[in-house]
């Protein structure tokens, strides 16, 4: 079983940054597929960041400009730099990777950007 735990969410104000983290752990094989996803109370969930598997990054409208996606393949771990906050960022954030043809998802991290 592949497990993901993502951190680094909180309040912050708008035009502030955060990093959130993601680490997986369980049997991976490889990963050919990682991305950031968010979802707002009574909206449908959208994505953030990916990285397919030949490096290729693809960011959502949302994000162009704002946010980076990066990992860290020796620790199993993706990233997502969040610069230049606005409160309309705020949503629950979810790591998701693919492994043998199969999604895993983290549990969510909960991002506040409000003054």
């Amino acid at each position: 079983q592949v497990q993901l735990v993502e951190s680094g969410g909180g309040l912050v104000q708008p035009g502030g940054s955060l990093r959130l983290s993601c680490t997986a752990s369980g049997s991976i094989f490889s990963i050919t597929h990682m991305g950031w996803y968010r979802q707002a109370p009574g909206k449908q969930r959208e994505l953030v960041a990916e990285l397919n598997y030949i490096g290729i990054t693809n960011y959502g409208d949302c994000a162009k400009g704002r946010f980076a996606l990066s990992r860290d393949n020796a620790k199993n771990q993706v990233y997502l730099q969040m610069d230049s906050l606005k409160p309309e960022d705020t949503a629950v954030y979810y790591c998701k990777i693919r492994d043998r043809g199969y999604d895993f998802w983290g549990q969510g991290t909960q991002v506040t950007v409000s003054s």
